[in-house]
């Protein structure tokens, strides 16, 4: 019998053998993240620090998501990242309910998932990277409509989707504040506007006209703030409507100069991509686990880990002020 075949098959089996932990150690991880709306600009500052964090990282990342807010279109992104095989996704969920049946479908096999920015259901992923608590954001912006309100009158909500988890939670909290602190002032409606700009405009003039006596309009979505801005400075009542809301500051700048826009809420973007990454990529290497109380992201330093929430930090007011010393 001729035993140099069966030598040679033994030695490149065993070669291979060998090669598989180099090949293992050189494949990069692929982290895919997926915005409520990929051409929102609040996102898009988002990417940008996962980008940052990702060539830190040594990861390959995926940004992808519906164009405008769309659940259904969420679900397709992650059932054919599913398919691709993807390590980690990290996502914000424009329906928590819609898209965590998928997310589930995910972790079962084997990828990890962080969601950011609007969470999915708590077991559809392991951790959620809190931009700030729902209650701080709430009374936040309610406090601020009250001061430059006198603390009275009438004032709107111009908001996404009223099916938006995140806005919702946002909402409760805003009206509590009011049940709790403000009995002279009165929410008059809340109006959606899909996150776009232009229907937030169309739809704060339809609430000046139909409000003579609203005093504020407060948007808690980002391409709200500058739509209600136009809106008032078209309709001629700069002064007369107050808005605020939860905004950039560079698409803010030129309204809050002009007197238009008294304050920007919000938190740094850049940082709550950058944060949704390491930890993404923490729980792929297993360094990340169930039951930790802090953890450390780079650059950024560490951050406290409150039950499942890892917390970026307090709401930040943009103004006159300051917002200039701001880029994103």
């Amino acid at each position: 019998m001729n035993k140099t075949f069966p030598r040679l098959f033994f030695t490149l089996c065993l070669a291979f053998t060998a090669l598989q932990p180099v090949l293992a150690a050189d494949a990069k991880l692929i982290v895919a993240m997926m915005p409520k709306a990929k051409g929102n600009a609040y996102f898009l500052s988002c990417k940008a620090g996962a980008d940052k964090a990702a060539k830190e990282l040594g990861v390959e990342l995926l940004f992808d998501g519906p164009t405008d807010s769309n659940a259904a279109k969420q679900n397709e992104i992650v059932e054919n990242w599913i398919t691709l095989g993807v390590d980690v996704i990290a996502v914000a969920a424009e329906n928590k309910e819609g898209i965590s049946t998928a997310l589930r479908k995910a972790q079962k096999q084997g990828i990890k998932v962080v969601a950011y920015d609007a969470d999915a259901l708590p077991d559809a992923r392991s951790f959620f990277v809190n931009q700030a608590t729902p209650q701080g954001i709430g009374y936040t912006l309610m406090d601020e409509a009250a001061r430059l309100c006198g603390e009275e009158g009438e004032f709107a909500i111009i908001t996404a989707s009223l099916t938006a988890a995140n806005q919702r939670e946002w909402q409760k909290h805003i009206e509590a504040r009011l049940a709790e602190k403000y009995p002279k002032m009165k929410l008059v409606a809340v109006r959606p506007s899909d996150d776009l700009k232009d229907k937030a405009q169309s739809e704060s003039t339809a609430l000046m006209s139909a409000n003579p006596n609203l005093k504020l309009l407060m948007a808690i979505c980002s391409p709200g703030v500058p739509g209600a801005a136009e809106a008032v400075k078209q309709a001629g009542k700069i002064g007369k409507v107050k808005v605020i809301g939860l905004g950039l500051p560079n698409e803010n700048k030129r309204y809050v100069h002009e007197g238009v826009t008294d304050s920007v809420v919000l938190w740094n973007t850049g940082d709550l991509g950058y944060l949704a990454i390491y930890a993404g990529v923490a729980l792929a290497k297993d360094e990340l686990k169930p039951g930790a109380t802090s953890f450390k992201a780079g650059a950024l330093g560490t951050f406290e880990i409150k039950g499942d929430n890892i917390m970026l930090g307090k709401p930040f007011i943009f103004n006159k002020a300051n917002i200039d010393q701001f880029d994103f």
